[in-house]
């Protein structure tokens, strides 16, 4: 869908916080508040704002933590549909929350989230290995997470470098 320059330029106020009001929006867009309702509205029916996320770091909530793993596969595609087949199969795992075809050494990249890294274990060598395709996979599991869609995780304690300094 071809996009005029107004819209655009709601799309990038909206990308970098999506509780901007509309007031607000309609002001750095130079448009009115109608205009700015009128277009989300039109973007969000043709499936070009996916939704509005809420950034959560988990890993301060007590009981609530995650294991996250990316998992790189190897898939061999199919005639006539590619990848988009097994990519599909792949997605509808609830362990899944994202999936995208890479190029390089492997096909697919996904991110999987479990309660233990035993459970991602267990996804890796009964689900997704068994699939017709899926050639081979290599797991790694995150470890620290320091940035995420642009926000940074770590607080200004951790930024500091508590190293000893030595010199000749």
């Amino acid at each position: 869908m071809r996009l005029s320059s107004e819209e655009i330029e709601i799309l990038k106020i909206i990308e970098e916080n999506h509780k901007i009001s509309v007031e607000t929006i309609a002001s750095m867009a130079l448009c009115n508040e109608e205009t700015v309702k009128k277009t989300i509205e039109k973007l969000e029916q043709a499936k070009i704002i996916m939704s509005y996320p809420t950034l959560i770091d988990w890993s301060k909530v007590e009981g609530q933590e995650n294991v996250v793993a990316m998992i790189d596969v190897k898939v061999t595609p199919k005639r006539g549909v590619g990848f988009d087949e097994v990519a599909g199969r792949i997605s509808r795992f609830p362990e899944v929350s994202s999936l995208y075809l890479m190029s390089g050494a492997y096909d697919l990249s996904i991110t999987v989230e479990g309660k233990t890294m035993n459970q991602i274990a267990t996804f890796v060598s009964e689900k997704l290995s068994t699939i017709e395709n899926v050639v081979s996979t290599t797991t790694h599991f995150m470890l620290k997470k320091y940035k995420h869609d642009g926000v940074l995780f770590s607080s200004e304690n951790e930024d500091k470098d508590r190293r000893m300094v030595v010199s000749p």
